[in-house]
């Protein structure tokens, strides 16, 4: 079942001329996700990929590093009075041994993925991997071209224009998985969850695309998913530079066309004409990108394919 976008009769006006018609809205739900049975966060959500946002968010949360660490997921029936099971409750059991996380305010709306947190100190958390280590280059003239093949895996944008999109792709542009959801930090959760089920973190050599602005928590999920580069159609916040420049990752705004500012980690991108043989096969970089001017992927809304479904 997918509840992705919601049909509305609406008032459509352009100048003088009002027309009665049908629009398609992105759907927003709460999605409860339980941890052993205990309730443990209250996220606003577009339905779909709900196991990859539930495992992606322990990823960010730094308590699970390998689908090993996760028994069982499964909707719970029982959410209503009547027992009706709405599809948006998620009961996450994790595997013998693994602790939980430490417990905070979990409310999260669809904007803002580190609400809650009591302090900065709180949201750094300790990343299980090293962004910096990672020896990846790109060439600019990939980088150039991920907003445009993000764009075009963007499903259910095209029916409602309201979803924000986050893309995994390889060093040379190949798309991996996207993920669609009203709230940017939960699209990019449904990555990470995508990348531990998968047994594919940490997310060496890739990169990740985001159709809106860089904030810290985006940074923050992809320093805790081993992810070295992260790119953005809009602006990097301070202190998202702070922490891409703490922890080695390579962070690139304003991402245009061929016009791209380039704020951590510059030493990854590859200018135009660098052939430059380095000894681990990679073509060497030195170059700065322009000023500011102006495997198969996956991609879908449908519930998670993995995992238990049986009420829970």
């Amino acid at each position: 079942m997918s509840r992705v976008a919601v049909k509305r009769r609406i008032l459509r006006v352009k100048d003088t001329v009002r027309t009665r018609t049908i629009d398609s809205l992105a759907a927003e739900e709460p999605l409860e996700i339980r941890l052993n049975g205990t309730p443990l966060t209250v996220t606003m959500r577009t339905p779909g990929d709900d196991f990859d946002l539930a495992a992606g968010f322990l990823v960010s949360e730094g308590a699970v590093d390998s689908p090993d660490d996760i028994a069982t997921m499964r909707y719970c029936a029982g959410a209503t009075v009547d027992g009706e099971n709405t599809y948006n409750v998620l009961d996450v059991r994790l595997a013998p041994g693994i602790p939980a996380p430490e417990p905070r305010n979990f409310y999260t709306t669809s904007s803002c993925g580190v609400c809650g947190k009591a302090s900065l100190e709180a949201v750094r958390t300790v990343a299980r991997w090293s962004a910096g280590d990672d020896p990846v280059e790109l060439a600019q003239s990939t980088v150039a071209e991920l907003p445009g093949r993000l764009r075009a895996a963007q499903r259910v944008f095209d029916r409602t224009g309201g979803l924000h999109a986050a893309g995994l792709f390889t060093a040379d542009g190949e798309p991996l998985c996207v993920r669609e959801d009203v709230g940017r930090h939960n699209a990019v959760d449904k990555l990470l969850g995508w990348a531990l089920r998968n047994g594919r973190l940490p997310l060496r050599g890739t990169v990740l695309m985001v159709s809106g602005r860089a904030s810290f928590e985006l940074v923050q999920k992809a320093v805790m998913g081993g992810v070295p580069v992260l790119t953005a159609v809009s602006a990097p916040s301070s202190l998202a530079v702070e922490l891409a420049a703490e922890e080695g990752l390579t962070l690139i705004g304003f991402l245009r066309g061929n016009s791209m500012n380039v704020y951590t980690g510059e030493r990854r991108l590859r200018p135009p004409g660098d052939h430059t043989t380095a000894p681990n096969g990679a073509t060497a970089s030195n170059g700065v990108a322009a000023p500011r001017g102006g495997e198969d992927v996956t991609s879908g809304a449908g519930h998670g394919s993995a995992g238990a479904l049986s009420p829970g």
